[in-house]
């Protein structure tokens, strides 16, 4: 009440004046704020805008993966302070550090190199792995420390990569990535913060059948038509080869196209047989020439009797594969077994051989007309 009194004499009030005062208890609300205070030096942490955790293999329970903070953009940058711990915690719930199950970060490392948050330094950091809460095993806390610390070399888009992980064995549910930054090495005067999310998922089978295909033809070749050396006498068909009258004194030739076409991996191979030696009504056959499939030779003069084959192909699946065509163009006799006049060793659109028969005939050679069957054969292998 003396205060009161002294109080109304300094203010020019009348010491004998009654004054009345009253007392009035205000009140001030505030709503939704909440205060944090840190001890002297302590900062606020911020939390990285757009940020984002980007796994390279989101399927569950894949191994050797490595997870990608980026974080950092207008109104969140990424605070260019020193740092000399970055804390990282893989968790299945937004409230506990419980590492989401069958997950697994022993043995992980931080690809510093392509970490931008620590300016891509590999020098001096030291990474240790933890359990989180019921994480038994787990190692989902990684806590990298350099004691002397670096700045962040970009404070827009910082990326932080922690490699060689085991993910998490539940598919489609969400789990969190906490990335926290301080600037002491006991971790606990933060700088940065981020939480993100992601989900494992697994992947999409993908299926589809390409049918195996095949295509081959024999095709006509005119007379007077150049073939493997030599000139063609008389027109083919697709299913005939005649040679007409043949005399002594000069061979005849007959020559069909081969067209193969297959998606085999491995390609084809064509072979050639006859079903006996050419052969008259009286059973006289029409010799066969010296050569072979697997040694041919220059076809004997005009006057001998003999018939024989060639092909204009030079890269052959079996023996010497130019052996019909280098140095000169040789012939063989045919087989009733089949053997190789055309090879591809994969798959093609469209290759077209050029086979020739040839025969001659002696003077001495038996009259008639002799048949024969030859038959064409294109086996794929796929």
């Amino acid at each position: 009440m003396n205060r009161i009194k002294k109080a109304a004499e300094v203010l020019g009030w009348p010491s004998s004046q009654k004054v009345r005062i009253k007392i009035v208890q205000v009140t001030t609300v505030v709503m939704g704020v909440s205060t944090i205070l840190f001890s002297s030096g302590a900062a606020l942490a911020t939390s990285l805008a757009n940020a984002s955790t980007s796994i390279s293999d989101p399927r569950p329970s894949a191994t050797a993966i490595s997870y990608t903070f980026k974080g950092g953009a207008a109104g969140g940058l990424v605070t260019s302070s020193l740092i000399k711990c970055v804390k990282a915690i893989v968790s299945n719930s937004a409230t506990t550090t419980t590492a989401p199950t069958g997950f697994n970060g022993t043995g992980a490392t931080v690809t510093a190199a392509s970490s931008t948050l620590i300016n891509s330094s590999a020098t001096g950091w030291t990474l240790v792995t933890s359990d989180g809460t019921a994480s038994t095993g787990q190692n989902n806390i990684f806590t990298y420390t350099n004691t002397t610390g670096v700045t962040p070399s970009t404070t827009t888009g910082a990326t932080f990569i922690i490699a060689g992980i085991t993910n998490g064995s539940v598919a489609d549910t969400r789990n969190w990535f906490y990335l926290n930054t301080y600037t002491d090495t006991a971790c606990t005067t933060p700088v940065d913060n981020s939480t993100t999310q992601f989900i494992y998922t697994n992947g999409s089978t993908l299926s589809l059948t390409v049918d195996n295909t095949l295509s081959f033809t024999v095709n006509a070749v005119p007379s007077s038509t150049t073939c493997d050396g030599t000139t063609t006498t008389q027109a083919s068909t697709a299913t005939t080869i005649p040679f007409g009258t043949v005399t002594a004194a000069s061979n005849g030739v007959v020559c069909q196209d081969l067209t193969a076409a297959t998606n085999a991996t491995n390609g084809y191979t064509i072979f050639t047989r006859y079903t006996s030696k050419p052969t008259n009504a009286l059973a006289q056959t029409i010799a066969d020439h010296t050569g072979t499939n697997t040694t041919p030779s220059v076809f004997s003069a005009a006057g001998t009797e003999a018939y024989g084959y060639s092909t204009n192909d030079s890269t052959l699946g079996t023996g010497t594969v130019n052996r019909f065509t280098n140095p000169v163009n040789n012939w063989a006799a045919e087989t009733a077994v089949n053997a190789e006049i055309a090879y591809e060793p994969t798959g093609v659109t469209s290759t077209t051989y050029r086979i020739a028969h040839q025969v001659g005939i002696s003077l001495t050679t038996r009259p008639g007309t002799y048949t024969t069957t030859i038959i064409y054969t294109c086996t794929p292998v796929y």
